[in-house]
């Protein structure tokens, strides 16, 4: 049975590679899903790929993620910083978290420089645009194999 994993995006990330292109870049959700596609499939992972700007949707999927013993890849985007639910979501997960954002979240106004989900993440990346999905996914990968449930 292949290993699941779950690729989670928060808020107006469907909106990549129009929304300031100077901060994102200019790849859309659709180029970052098929980049996960691929390596998901070369890992040997079997792959929930999913956006929404409702936070009741990610707090569904992250209960199915629990169901399955999938590890999660989460850009929780707006959620970051002030989704309670979320966090207390992502709490029952024993399979690995790994946060990403496109942007370095520490680099930018107060608002946007404290997520809650980087407490319950084992592993955060910051700053290496849509690339950073790869490197989450890596260390998903390896976590999951370092410590298989």
């Amino acid at each position: 049975m292949a290993r699941a994993l779950f690729v989670l995006n928060g808020s107006n990330l469907n909106m990549l590679g129009q929304r300031e292109p100077e901060l994102y870049g200019t790849a859309t959700l659709a180029d970052v899903r098929a980049d996960c596609e691929r390596l998901a499939g070369e890992l040997g992972f079997d792959l929930f790929f999913a956006q929404s700007n409702a936070e009741h949707e990610l707090v569904e999927w992250v209960q199915e993620a629990f169901r399955r013993n999938a590890a999660v890849v989460i850009n929780p985007a707006g959620f970051s910083f002030g989704s309670v639910p979320l966090l207390d979501a992502l709490h029952i997960l024993s399979a690995p978290i790994v946060e990403v954002h496109i942007t370095n979240i520490h680099a930018r106004d107060a608002a946007h420089r404290h997520s809650l989900i980087s407490t319950v993440a084992r592993v955060v990346i910051a700053g290496a645009g849509v690339f950073g999905y790869e490197l989450a996914i890596r260390a998903a990968d390896r976590l999951m194999l370092d410590h298989p449930e």
